[in-house]
């Protein structure tokens, strides 16, 4: 009753659109009122219902409904997998994108992260990734955790942050409008609306044709951005995660030193 209360409200409250400047907009997601107000009714003393014995019993709900998503993201890849074949190598190449967040993985060690890091870095850790995550090491693994902790950070700033990424590319970057509507497409419906509007106005008059590009480019994300992930992206993050932490993790060069003395 709780959750259909916080669905209720962030419905009626609707998406928000803040003007910063005449290129630069916020779009502020239904998803985030849910997750701050989710938070809000967990930490507040008044509310007596929502404990942490109610917390542990919502974790094993969440693998019920993450069995719905896995089957809803198996069927949209199965009924698109035509598209795919008939688009050309761009829309396809630019997947390759997933992989570079691994790049971030040796920060996460040297800040202190371990298992952690291997869901926080192997995506960009949007739908597909958490179902694929949570699946291969459970609900309750550090793996899971860090997937999570991104999946929730992407949603509350991933937005804002987006945006001004777009801003900034459009104006330093001799690029076609076509690779810009493609570049939105990174499996967010949030991220992927956040992106495109200012590409919309930088390009007056090609409105339906990027919207085009950047609407399959994030579809694609989901169904060829999964397949990455559990083929490629996720077994390399594991892979390099058990070569690097010994040498650069922060416990283990603190035992490394302290073991020299």
């Amino acid at each position: 009753m709780t959750v259909l209360v916080l669905v209720v409200i962030a419905e009626l409250i609707g998406t928000i659109t803040i003007p910063i400047t005449k290129d630069v907009a916020i779009t502020i997601m239904p998803l985030i009122y849910t997750i701050i107000l989710g938070l809000a009714f967990y930490l507040l003393k008044p509310i007596k219902w929502i404990q942490r014995k109610q917390a542990r019993i919502a974790e094993g709900a969440m693998m019920l409904f993450i069995g719905v998503l896995i089957a809803k993201l198996a069927i949209s890849s199965g009924q698109s997998i035509h598209l795919i074949f008939e688009m050309g190598p761009a829309l396809i190449l630019q997947e390759l994108g997933h992989l570079a967040t691994i790049l971030v993985l040796p920060i996460a060690l040297l800040l202190g992260f371990k298992e952690e890091a291997i869901g926080m870095t192997n995506s960009i850790g949007r739908e597909p990734n958490v179902a694929v995550v949570v699946d291969k090491y459970g609900f309750d693994s550090p793996e899971s955790r860090g997937v999570f902790a991104i999946f929730i950070i992407g949603t509350v700033i991933g937005t804002i942050f987006i945006s001004f990424l777009v801003t900034f590319s459009l104006s330093f970057l001799p690029l076609h409008p076509y690779a810009f509507a493609m570049a939105s497409g990174v499996g967010s419906a949030s991220m992927n609306a956040a992106a495109i509007g200012p590409t919309l106005a930088a390009f007056p008059g090609m409105e339906s044709s990027i919207e085009a590009f950047a609407g399959f480019s994030n579809l694609l994300s989901f169904c060829v951005g999964i397949y990455i992930v559990i083929f490629v992206a996720l077994p390399l993050t594991q892979k390099i995660y058990y070569w690097l932490e010994p040498k650069i993790g922060r416990d283990s060069i603190a035992q490394k030193n302290k073991g020299d003395e």
